[in-house]
């Protein structure tokens, strides 16, 4: 991973060394907290595709001007009753790491907000599940899958990434160097079908798992952010991929391109706002994939409102737009379809550090945008570690407490489903942002200074950057 991959392809390449140690230190150790039950059924039963209501104006100031993405969502895709919309994805450390008390104390306190998780099925907490062609390895998606379930969660599984052998490396367990160095390979197109078949299996092990992504941010499709994707590629092992679980499970719910929409500070695209501009070449592969797919249940994208330069655009909190103006173009280009963001970032990655007051503000005012302009579904890519800082981590590294982001994504997802009806809410002071449906609504201070307004026709105070529930 190279500068010239720009800023997206850094911060993946972080994330993939946090994957390896993950995977690295279950090495050592080949039995897990827990083992699941992979025939069981499931821990929470999402009901068809049912439900969805359209989200009403809130009355809270846009974020910036209207770019060309900008446009008026209307009533959101219908998705399954009851859908959750915030989760979170499983990395290379998770509850079921640790110890079996450590796990049952994060399953409890998760089991309160039950809501989306997602799990890879290779790297990220999760060893080669296919070392070998005719030697299959599950302990690992077992004991997460368990972790999942212990907690009420609605399991989401990650059809990423693909056993050494089906990319030019040996059979056998993947090494640290294979780690390190090949994680984020693409199969070769003679193993798609393979990968397909892989997946077909964890499809059919996994029978109480309904939802699919299929790969990761196009990696080993797109080395080189500044130069076009090799979408007719990845398009080719999606649709294998995706009539081999089609054919095992019809009942399974399917999701791609799983694309990284990187934005820049200038340059030429339909995709545009205060916030910058979308890549060329995300949205060439985006539309090529779309066009040419056997077919899909939702859209699955993922990006950062910084832009690739590390620049946000006007601020940290008018970037955010981004993620509705994206939101609004896949729901027109796809005819409709639930979107997916699987991942969502807004802090530069260039060493900049934030207050967590300060962090905690943008990222609840990054989830209100997803809540109002419809998206069915923003997973929260969570930076577990077993001791030390954890900056952003939903539970404690030592104790498993919950940590004020973990709070954050659980109330997001107990008040904010998919399915709930907004209302508008009038606000004095443009720097309180604000979401409301009518039981119950959030405000957040996006000023580094106290702000006193009137908020629902209520007076009230907020700290810098706080954010304050209340009922209604």
């Amino acid at each position: 991973m190279g500068s010239d991959n720009g800023g997206s392809r850094r911060r993946r390449f972080g994330r993939a060394l946090a994957a390896v140690a993950g995977a690295a230190a279950l090495t050592l150790v080949m039995a897990s907290c827990s083992a699941a039950d992979p025939g069981a059924e499931g821990t929470q039963t999402v009901r068809g595709t049912s439900g969805g209501t359209a989200p009403a104006e809130t009355g809270t100031p846009e974020p910036g001007k209207s770019g060309t993405g900008k446009s008026e969502t209307g009533e959101p895709p219908k998705v399954a009753d009851g859908w959750p919309r915030f989760g979170l994805t499983h990395t290379g450390v998770s509850a079921n790491n640790v110890t079996q008390q450590f796990e049952q104390v994060v399953a409890g306190n998760l089991a309160k907000t039950p809501m989306l998780q997602n799990q890879h099925i290779m790297g990220f907490g999760a060893l080669n599940p296919q070392p070998r062609k005719q030697e299959f390895y599950w302990e690992d998606l077992d004991s997460r899958m368990n972790l999942m379930k212990l907690s009420g969660g609605t399991p989401i599984i990650t059809l990423c990434c693909a056993p050494d052998w089906m990319k030019g490396g040996p059979e056998g367990p993947t090494t640290e160097t294979g780690w390190r160095d090949h994680l984020e390979d693409a199969p070769y197109p003679k193993h798609f079908d393979d990968f397909a078949k892989l997946s077909a299996t964890v499809a059919q092990r996994y029978k109480n798992v309904k939802y699919f992504m299929v790969w990761n941010e196009f990696k080993g499709f797109w080395k080189n952010h500044n130069e076009p994707a090799d979408f007719k590629g990845y398009t080719e092992m999606y649709n294998k991929v995706y009539d081999a679980v089609k054919a095992v499970r019809p009942d399974a719910l399917i999701g791609g391109p799983y694309l990284g929409f990187d934005s820049h500070e200038t340059g030429e695209s339909e995709l545009r706002g205060d916030w910058g501009v979308v890549s060329q070449h995300a949205i060439d592969a985006f539309q090529y994939w779309n066009k040419n797919k056997k077919g899909a249940d939702f859209i699955v994208v993922d990006g950062a409102s910084v832009t690739d330069s590390h620049k946000l655009i006007p601020d940290e909190f008018g970037a955010l737009s981004k993620f509705s103006d994206v939101t609004a173009w896949l729901r027109k280009e796809s005819g409709d379809l639930p979107v997916w963001w699987s991942e969502w970032y807004f802090v530069p990655e260039d060493g900049t550090t934030w207050p967590e007051p300060k962090r905690l503000a943008v990222q609840a005012a990054s989830m209100i945008e997803f809540a109002r302009s419809g998206a069915a579904t923003a997973l929260y890519w969570n930076p577990q570690a077993k001791e030390g800082a954890c900056n952003g981590c939903m539970w404690h590294p030592t104790n498993g407490s919950q940590l004020p982001t973990g709070k954050l994504v659980a109330d997001f997802a107990t008040w904010f489903p998919a399915d709930a009806k907004l209302e508008k809410v009038e606000t004095s002071d443009s720097k309180i942002r604000v979401l409301a449906q009518a039981e119950r609504m959030v405000m957040v201070n996006t000023s580094n200074a106290s702000v006193s307004a009137t908020v629902d026709g209520k007076d009230v105070t907020l700290k810098a950057y706080e954010i304050k529930w209340s009922d209604r």
